[in-house]
């Protein structure tokens, strides 16, 4: 079941959707695909002028494959230009995912300030790309390409903290937006994983991203990806992302806070 299908759910409502197990790391959905979830469901609450600026969620509980589970979602503001809007998945009458979104309208100004940052990466390749290893790698491995350029693997015992490289969806077909830009993001191993000589568990508690202008993509074309960590102590890591258009452009901006456990 690929990415649109599982969003496809929505279409029939916002209760009693269902995670096949092929979209999890461990017994938990992967966040991305949670997060696809919630800004799908979102959107049908948004003026369709109005494009995603930032989201900004945490990740409370557990989403458990192929057990039921609901999207609450509340508009707090509506203003002229922008509108705020909370989005909340539900399993089992707990929390599991907390999200909000924020839209705006293009507006006039005056001000301008072009971003002008550069990334270093080659052209991807998809023999570079990170396989997908049943019982070993993440379940929803099967559903990503991940050509890993700068960094390394996870548990490996690597003496850097950053990681870099390419990313798309295995199966290519229509235009990628916000939405396969946010799911693709949260793809990527913690960058302190390749860290650690061992298996150990980590987990993603808090993630902001923020959308610097309109993406748009075709299905076959990569997002590039640069990552680093800012910071690991007391058993939490912050990292920092950039995700670029394949031509260079910068196209957002994320943050993520990382319970590990090594």
């Amino acid at each position: 079941m690929n990415l649109q299908t599982v969003l496809s759910q929505l279409e029939k409502g916002l209760s009693g959707l269902v995670l096949p197990s092929s979209w999890c790391q461990g017994r938990t959905a992967f966040g991305g695909v949670s997060g696809a979830l919630l800004f799908q469901a979102v959107k049908q609450a948004v003026k369709p002028t109005r494009r995603i600026l930032s989201i900004s969620t945490n990740f409370i509980g557990p989403l458990i494959a192929e057990q039921p589970f609901d999207i609450k979602v509340e508009v707090l503001r509506e203003g002229k230009s922008a509108s705020q809007i909370l989005g909340r998945i539900e399993q089992g009458g707990n929390t599991c995912v907390l999200a909000q979104f924020c839209f705006g309208e293009s507006r006039k100004s005056e001000l301008l300030v072009s971003n002008d940052d550069t990334h270093q990466l080659a052209l991807p390749k998809t023999e570079q790309c990170i396989p997908y290893i049943p019982n070993m790698t993440p379940e929803f491995f099967q559903h990503v390409e991940i050509s890993l350029q700068q960094g390394g693997m996870p548990y490996t015992g690597a003496m850097t903290s950053h990681l870099a490289g390419w990313m798309r969806f295995a199966e290519h077909h229509g235009v990628q937006d916000e939405l396969q830009l946010l799911a693709l993001s949260d793809a990527w191993p913690p960058t302190m994983l390749q860290m650690y000589p061992r298996p150990a568990p980590a987990s993603t508690m808090s993630w902001y991203i923020e959308f610097l202008k309109p993406v748009q993509l075709e299905q076959s074309q990569w997002f590039g990806f640069e990552a680093v960590t800012h910071n690991s102590a007391d058993g939490y890591a912050i990292e920092e992302a950039k995700i670029w258009h394949p031509d260079g452009e910068l196209l957002a901006l994320s943050r993520q806070t990382v319970a590990v456990f090594a």
